[in-house]
C-alpha cells in the first residue's frame, strides 16, 4: 500500500467524504488515491487557499474533519489561511502537503521548504499556524501520525493540524501488517461539578434579589450544537437573550427572550439590555474586538461576569470574570439548569424591550438597491435550515442586523482571522458537508472578486449555492475608516465586471438586479433551481450600516471618539 493510499483509507474510516485541494508533483499520489476511493469524493480546487476554506466550511456545522492537500513548495503555502481561520474560529481541519525528499535537504531542490541554504521553512510555519504540525520520516509511522493528528484536531478547542509527506516515502510501500484502522478518542470537555455548583449559586442569589441576569451568546455555543440547552435554560429562569453576530441562531431571534445583536453593529435593545444587566453569563463568548466596542475597559464596571467557554486560554484574557466554567458550552447548559433549577422556584415572565429591525421602514431615495432592504428581502425568503454565510465587508452588518433567524438556520462572518473570500469559497465545503441545508452567501464584490473562480468548482461538482453580490464598486469599510480617521478616502474604488455574464459563462446561472422586486423574484428561483446561481445586486453607496462605537449609543459613542481625538491632539 502506498502511502497517500493509506492515508486515504484511514480517513475513510472515520467518516470523511469530501477531501479539498490542489494539484501538483508531490501531490500526485495522492490524487490517484482519490480517484480510487469509494467514500471520499476528491475536488481540487482552482486555487490552494480555496481548497483550505472549503474545508473550514466543511467542518463549520459538522462533527466531521475538513480535509486540504496541496502539492509541495507555494501550493503547501496557499493552506495557511484557511488554516488561520481552522485556528481562529475552532474548526478541526486537516491539511496535508507534499515536501521535498529528504535525503535531499539542503540542496535546493525544486520546492524545497526545509528551512536549510536560504529555502523556506515549512515546518516552523505550519507549526505557528496549527495546533500541531508533523513530518513524516518513516512510512511505517503513517497510521500513527494520522490518528494522533486527528485526535490532536478534535481534542478540546478544536482547530487545525498538518503533515508533510516526504517524495522519497511516495516510492516505499507500506506493508498491509502496519496498515490499521484510525481510532478517535476525542473526550467531551465536561464542566466540574464544584463551579457549576458555586455558578448556579450566584444566579440564583442574583434571580433571589430581583438582579438583572443577561445571557450573552458566542459561536462556541452554535459549535457545540447548544440550541436546546440555551433555550430551556433562559425560559426556565426568564433570562434575556442577547449573542454576537455568530452565536445569531441560538434562540429564534423571534423568540419573546430574544433581545438581538450585542457588537458595535448591533441593536440598541441589546446595548439597553446590557447596560441595566447586573449579571451577564457569556456562553461560548471570546470577547473578540467589535463584540466589545474595540476592548471598552468599562464594559463589565459594575457587573458580575460568568464567563464559559470550551478553552481555558479564553478565560480571563480579555475581561476577568468573577466565575469561570471550561467546559463544552452544551454541557455547560444542561448542568447549570439542574443546578439551579433545584435551587430556584417558579420565575416570573420578563418582558423585553421591542424588536423590529426586521420590519423597520428603510427610507431610501437613490435609484439603487438599499442593502438594507437587501437584508431584509435575503431574511423573509431564506429557507428552513439554512446557512446564510457573510464575508468581510459592510454588507456582514447588513445581514447581521436585518436578518431574523428562526430555529434551525444559522448566520456565520469570517472570525478573528478576518479574510475577505473566505466564506466565498468555504460555502462549496459547508454545502458537500450538508448537503440538506441551503447555502446563501451574501459577499461584496471585492470579496467575490477575490475568490469568485472558484464557482466553477462548485459547477464541476454540481455543488447548489447561491451567492449574493453587494456591488457598489468600492471597499465600503475601508473607505468610512479612511474618512473617519484620515477625513479622505483613496484607492477603494474600482470597476466590476459583469458579475452575472461570468457565472453563465461558467455554466452557472447569473442574474443582474437593480430592483428590491426584481430581487425577490430572482431569489427565489435560485433558492429552489438546484444549480450554482450568482445574484449581482447593484447597491447604493449611500448608505452606511447601523455602527456604535458605544454600547451606550451613537451619540455617547461619537462623544467618546471626539474626547479621545482632543486627547490625542
Amino acid at each position: 500500500m502506498r502511502v497517500y493510499e493509506a492515508l486515504v483509507k484511514g480517513l475513510e474510516g472515520i467518516g470523511v467524504d469530501a477531501a479539498f485541494g490542489g494539484a501538483g508533483e508531490n501531490a500526485a499520489q495522492l490524487l490517484l488515491a482519490l480517484k480510487h476511493s469509494k467514500k471520499i469524493r476528491g475536488v481540487v480546487t482552482r486555487h490552494e487557499q480555496g481548497a483550505s476554506f472549503m474545508a473550514c466550511g466543511y467542518a463549520m456545522y459538522t462533527d466531521k474533519l475538513g480535509v486540504c492537500f496541496a502539492t509541495a513548495g507555494p501550493g503547501a503555502f496557499n493552506l495557511f489561511s484557511g488554516l488561520a481561520v481552522a485556528m481562529t474560529d475552532s474548526y478541526p481541519v486537516l491539511a496535508i502537503s507534499g515536501y521535498s525528499a529528504l535525503e535531499w535537504a539542503g540542496r535546493g531542490s525544486l520546492n524545497e521548504t526545509s528551512g536549510l541554504n536560504n529555502t523556506p521553512d515549512s515546518q516552523a510555519m505550519f507549526a505557528a499556524t496549527t495546533k500541531k504540525s508533523y513530518l513524516l520520516t518513516d512510512i511505517n509511522d503513517t497510521c500513527d501520525v494520522l490518528e494522533d493528528a486527528v485526535n490532536v484536531a478534535f481534542s478540546g478547542r478544536p482547530g487545525p493540524v498538518h503533515i508533510h509527506v516526504p517524495e522519497n516515502l511516495t516510492h516505499d510501500t507500506l506493508p498491509d501488517e502496519k496498515f490499521r484502522d484510525i481510532r478517535l478518542d476525542v473526550r467531551s470537555v465536561e464542566p466540574d461539578p464544584r463551579e457549576v455548583e458555586r455558578i448556579a449559586a450566584a444566579l440564583a442569589d442574583a434571580l433571589e434579589h430581583g438582579r438583572k441576569v443577561v445571557a450573552l451568546v458566542g459561536f462556541g455555543a452554535i459549535r457545540a450544537g447548544a440550541y436546546s440547552e440555551m433555550r430551556k435554560f433562559v425560559e426556565r429562569f426568564q433570562i434575556p437573550v442577547l449573542t454576537t453576530l455568530d452565536g445569531k441562531g441560538i434562540v429564534s431571534e423571534s423568540h419573546p427572550l430574544s433581545v438581538g445583536l450585542f457588537c458595535d453593529s448591533g441593536h440598541s435593545s441589546a446595548w439597553k439590555e446590557f447596560r441595566e444587566a447586573d449579571v451577564v453569563l457569556a456562553v461560548g463568548n471570546s470577547f473578540s474586538q467589535h463584540a466589545t466596542f474595540n476592548y471598552r475597559d468599562d464594559l463589565f464596571t459594575d457587573k458580575k461576569l460568568i464567563h464559559i467557554n470550551i478553552s481555558a486560554t479564553e478565560i480571563d484574557k480579555v475581561y476577568k470574570a468573577d466565575y469561570a466554567l471550561v467546559s463544552d458550552a452544551r454541557l455547560a447548559m444542561a448542568a447549570l439548569h439542574h443546578a439551579l433549577d433545584a435551587r430556584v422556584g417558579d420565575v416570573a415572565p420578563v418582558s423585553v424591550r421591542t424588536r423590529n429591525w426586521e420590519t423597520r421602514r428603510i427610507p431610501h431615495v437613490t435609484g439603487k438597491i438599499h442593502p438594507g432592504k437587501l437584508a431584509q428581502a435575503i431574511g423573509r425568503a431564506l429557507p428552513p435550515r439554512a446557512v446564510l454565510l457573510a464575508d468581510a465587508g459592510a454588507h456582514l452588518a447588513w445581514l447581521g442586523y436585518y436578518v431574523e433567524l428562526e430555529d434551525g438556520q444559522n448566520y456565520r462572518k469570517p472570525g478573528a482571522f478576518g479574510p475577505m473570500a473566505g466564506n466565498t469559497s468555504g460555502a462549496i465545503g459547508l454545502k458537500m458537508a450538508c448537503p440538506d441545508r441551503p447555502v446563501v452567501v451574501g459577499c461584496g464584490d471585492g470579496c467575490y472578486q477575490l475568490s469568485g473562480f472558484e464557482l466553477m468548482t462548485a459547477v464541476e461538482h454540481n455543488v447548489p449555492i447561491v451567492w449574493v453580490i453587494f456591488n457598489d464598486a468600492e471597499f465600503k469599510l475601508i473607505k468610512l475608516y479612511q474618512l473617519s480617521t484620515y477625513f479622505e478616502s483613496g484607492l477603494v474604488e474600482f470597476q466590476n465586471p459583469d458579475f452575472a455574464a461570468h457565472a453563465r459563462a461558467c455554466g452557472a446561472d447569473g442574474y443582474t438586479v437593480r430592483d428590491i422586486d426584481i430581487f425577490e423574484e430572482v431569489f427565489r428561483t435560485a433558492l429552489t433551481s438546484g444549480r450554482p446561481t450568482v445574484i449581482d445586486a447593484h447597491i447604493t453607496r449611500w448608505a452606511i450600516p447601523h455602527y456604535s462605537p458605544s454600547p451606550d449609543g451613537v451619540i455617547s459613542g461619537i462623544v467618546d471618539l471626539l474626547e479621545e481625538r482632543l486627547r490625542d491632539r
